[in-house]
C-alpha cells in the first residue's frame, strides 16, 4: 500500500480526498499546515507521494516542497492550486515539485496523476550513468552535473533531461515526451507546460540559452539533444 502525504487545510476537500484516495488503496496521512507538516514529515518513514496545497494558514506548499528537495530526496511532488497563473506553476515546477492540479479539479484525474507519478517514480533503473561532453547525470544518485558542477534540476527537468541524453541526436516527438513524462498521451497536461520545462532545462544546460547548442527545438516535431561535435 502506497503512503500519500496530504498538506491542506480545507476540512471538506480532506474529508473528500481522504476518502477517494482510501478507497484506492492509498493510506492516507493529513497535515493542516506548514508547522504540522514539518512534524509529521521529519518523524514518519518516508512517504510515497506528497500533495502539497499551495496556499496554507502559516506558509505555502512551495517552502515544503523546497526543504523537501533539499535533503536529497526525489519522492514525487504533486501541487494542488487554485492559481491558475503560468508564475504560480512554474514556481511550483522550480521548487521541485513533479506536476500540478488546479482546483477545482475530478478525482479520477487527481488519482490518475498519482498512479503516473508512483509508477514512474518506481521504473528501474539499469544503467548508472549517461554522459554527453561535459554533463554526466548520475542514475543511481538522481543527479547530474555539468562541467563538474551539480545542476539545480526539479524532478521533471531530471527526467525529461533524462530521456533527452539516452536518445541523443535523435528527435524525441512532443507526443512521445508527454507520453513518457505524464498519464496516457498527456491527456491531463496543459499545451504550455512542456515548453515550459523546457524553457527553464535549456537555462541550466546552455551557456547562452538563445542560441542553444544541445538541447534543441525541432520546430513541428520536437526536441533533440545534440551531442557535442555531431
Amino acid at each position: 500500500m502506497n503512503r500519500l502525504f496530504l498538506l491542506e487545510d480545507d476540512d471538506s476537500l480532506i474529508d473528500g480526498l481522504q476518502y477517494v484516495l482510501t478507497k484506492n488503496g492509498y493510506e492516507v496521512e493529513v497535515a493542516r499546515s506548514v508547522a504540522q507538516a514539518w512534524l509529521l514529515l521529519a518523524e514518519r518513514p518516508p512517504y510515497d507521494l506528497l500533495l502539497l496545497d499551495v496556499t496554507l494558514p502559516d506558509g505555502t506548499g512551495f517552502s515544503v516542497c523546497e526543504q523537501v528537495r533539499r535533503t536529497g530526496s526525489a519522492v514525487p511532488i504533486l501541487f494542488l492550486t487554485a492559481a491558475d497563473e503560468e508564475t504560480s506553476v512554474i514556481r511550483g515546477l522550480d521548487c521541485g515539485g513533479d506536476d500540478y492540479l488546479t482546483k477545482p479539479f475530478k478525482l479520477g484525474e487527481l488519482c490518475s496523476r498519482i498512479r503516473a507519478l508512483l509508477r514512474r517514480a518506481g521504473m528501474p533503473r539499469q544503467e548508472e550513468a549517461l554522459c554527453s561532453g561535459p554533463l554526466r547525470i548520475d542514475l543511481l544518485g538522481s543527479k547530474a552535473t555539468l562541467d563538474g558542477h551539480p545542476l539545480e534540476l526539479t524532478g521533471m527537468e531530471y527526467r525529461l533531461l533524462c530521456v533527452l541524453v539516452r536518445n541523443a541526436n535523435r528527435i524525441v516527438t512532443r507526443g512521445a515526451l508527454l507520453d513518457m513524462l505524464w498519464d496516457g498521451n498527456g491527456n491531463f497536461v496543459d499545451d504550455n507546460t512542456l515548453s515550459v520545462y523546457m524553457r527553464r532545462l535549456r537555462g541550466k544546460v546552455e551557456q547562452d540559452p538563445s542560441r542553444p547548442e544541445h538541447l534543441l527545438t525541432i520546430r513541428g516535431f520536437g526536441y533533440q539533444w545534440k551531442e557535442a561535435g555531431e
